[in-house]
């Protein structure tokens, strides 16, 4: 008998099936995985009255960061417009206008927040294209996530540099995870095993170094075209909760390293007023609520870290 071919679409983004955009009015629903899909540019953009541009490894905890602060701010209803792409992206699209193309799809959207590692946010104060203060609100730490039943056999960081190990690893061209990676490959075994998997593995293809690790970490792993990669571990713990055949494992505490998340109004941003009140909301009890579902911890208001 023919086995006929099996589709297994519950693979590709939009994982949310559409669940996390928060326009009122959708029309067509018109979402094809892995032709027409993006699942990177959330609610409508007609008229927003706030934008926030999100470094994307939370993407999975903003809809229900919006819904909890739309109950709370019942007028901003329908109005809320985010992207959540790596950070490094979203400074290089407001240095392009605030436009962005993906497909033949061009469009503006002039952001109103600008969350990211507390760092960046820093430096674009400093730069003066964000305002002060930055505002931290939560910390993250690293994992190594694999595919389900971890068929590689990774036990730890070491075992990244073993030849045969593919490995799919943020770009540090433009995403922020990049340098807390690095930081604890050198930890964990020096400058050689950050040398192998960030040069030697990509130059002889057994590293693909992506565009946006939070979506294709993940789908490459289930693709079987890698092994390993490190993330943000409340990326692995959201794509478990997902169901899908991901798993991780863990790092050390000694090889770790923990970033902390900030965030800050935009210079000239069209609505500064709905801009401060995402940035309260941020700190407040129901965000953290929100946030410790996938892993992460509240930030102390004086946190000076990554």
């Amino acid at each position: 008998p023919v086995t006929p071919p099996k589709y297994n679409e519950t693979l590709y983004p939009p994982w949310s099936h559409g669940e996390n955009d928060p326009a009122l009015h959708k029309g067509l629903e018109f979402t094809i995985p892995e032709v027409d899909s993006m699942p990177d540019f959330h609610g409508s953009i007609n008229d927003p009255r706030l934008v926030i541009y999100v470094g994307g490894n939370y993407y999975f905890a903003m809809a229900p960061l919006v819904k909890a602060f739309e109950a709370e701010h019942p007028e901003l209803r329908g109005k809320i417009f985010y992207v959540t792409i790596p950070p490094g992206l979203l400074i290089k699209a407001m240095q392009q206008g605030n436009t962005f193309t993906s497909g033949n799809m061009t469009f503006t959207a002039a952001p109103d927040v600008y969350a990211a590692g507390l760092k960046k946010v820093k430096e674009q104060i400093a730069a003066g294209k964000l305002v002060a203060p930055a505002v931290p609100y939560v910390t993250n730490d690293l994992t190594i996530m694999v595919p389900k039943g971890n068929p590689g056999h990774i036990t730890g960081l070491a075992d990244l540099g073993k030849p045969g190990v593919r490995l799919v690893m943020p770009n540090p061209a433009w995403e922020g995870v990049a340098r807390q990676i690095e930081a604890s490959l050198r930890k964990a075994g020096g400058p050689a095993l950050e040398t192998m998997v960030y040069g030697t593995k990509v130059k002889d293809g057994q590293t693909i170094l992506t565009h946006i690790h939070h979506r294709q970490t993940p789908l490459f792993l289930m693709q079987g075209l890698g092994d390993a990669g490190i993330t943000w571990k409340s990326e692995a713990i959201f794509q478990e909760q997902a169901g899908h055949p991901i798993s991780h494992v863990d790092i050390p505490a000694q090889f770790n390293t923990t970033a902390v998340y900030g965030a800050a109004l935009v210079k000239d941003a069209p609505h500064p007023e709905a801009g401060k009140l995402w940035l309260q909301f941020l700190r407040s009890p129901t965000a953290l609520k929100i946030f410790e579902r996938y892993g992460f911890k509240a930030a102390p208001a004086n946190a000076t870290k990554e």
